[in-house]
């Protein structure tokens, strides 16, 4: 998967650089492995603006102005979320689109209504924002983390290449 994963972000770096375009990530259970996947590519800097690693709840506010209310009544892995730091990653970074994850990797840490492997993915772009939940149970930490980054690399190609083709 790695090739793959690196390929994958060698594309999207390439399209969002020729249109001058630009990225910025908030993660949760990915841990930074979606703009650590973007900047590994050479040339990245033209168009990767940062991320944030948002682990805590403090920092999912503070930083990405998700809503308290948010993280109370839809909880901290959910599609709102996720919706919120996508958005406030965007704005906070000044970039045209934002990927946000936020889940359970695992091995603890789950519920009956989120157990372990439930993953929210948010791409965020000026136009949209898409969301996917991944549920991926039995599967150990590590590849629910390299899985929630692969998708999340997928997303953004799609939404990418989606804005590409706007008249």
């Amino acid at each position: 998967m790695e090739v793959e994963l690196y390929k994958k972000a060698q594309s999207i770096v390439t399209a969002l650089s020729g249109n001058g375009w630009s990225v910025a990530t908030a993660e949760s259970c990915t841990g930074g492995g979606v703009v650590a996947a973007l900047t590994a590519v050479p040339g990245s800097s033209a168009c990767v603006k940062g991320g944030i690693v948002a682990y805590t709840e403090e920092v999912k506010m503070h930083l990405l102005g998700v809503a308290s209310h948010t993280l109370h009544d839809e909880g901290v892995v959910s599609e709102q979320t996720v919706i919120e730091m996508a958005k406030g990653a965007m704005k906070s970074m000044g970039s045209d689109f934002a990927v946000a994850t936020s889940g359970v990797a695992g091995p603890s840490g789950g519920t009956l209504s989120t157990p372990v492997g439930t993953i929210w993915i948010a791409v965020a772009s000026h136009a949209d924002v898409h969301t996917h939940c991944i549920r991926q149970f039995n599967k150990g930490r590590g590849e629910n983390t390299r899985n929630a980054v692969f998708v999340s690399l997928e997303m953004l190609q799609k939404v990418v290449e989606k804005e590409e083709n706007q008249p």
